[in-house]
């Protein structure tokens, strides 16, 4: 077997169109710490200890286009873990009373008979987010 060329993923750059909302979203409900930033780009940096983000500002926001998972090529959604069962409707008692987010689907199963349970929203901004339990 040939050694893996990579180990997981290094960072996730997402563009939002605002850094302050999308700051209360993931300091503020999610509970990420922030961990930089380049003001000139702009740009913020979060983290929750095992995943780091950057979350840049669109140049425009008002311009800016949405992006549309069915038609466009890039991040269809970003999926963060979860500890357990109770982690994940904790979360979702949270993330689903957020001004602004959009639920995609509720928490169930990830595929019929799977232990593994997930739920979809769109955080303010528009970035689809799957949270989800340990595979099973």
């Amino acid at each position: 077997m040939t050694e893996k060329l990579t180990r997981g993923a290094h960072h996730i750059g997402l563009t939002v169109p605002d850094l302050d909302e999308a700051r209360a979203f993931f300091c503020g409900v999610l509970g990420f710490d922030e961990v930089g930033g380049v003001p000139a780009y702009p740009s913020i940096f979060v983290s929750d200890g095992a995943i780091l983000l950057t979350l840049w500002r669109a140049a425009d926001p008002l311009t800016a286009r949405a992006f549309d998972r069915r038609t466009n090529i890039g991040l269809h959604h970003l999926s963060l873990a979860v500890a357990d069962d109770a982690a994940l409707e904790a979360a979702w008692a949270e993330i689903s009373a957020h001004p602004g987010v959009v639920v995609d689907f509720a928490p169930g199963p990830m595929r019929p008979g799977s232990a593994t349970r997930h739920f979809l929203v769109f955080i303010p901004g528009g970035i689809r987010i799957e949270f989800a339990t340990p595979f099973a």
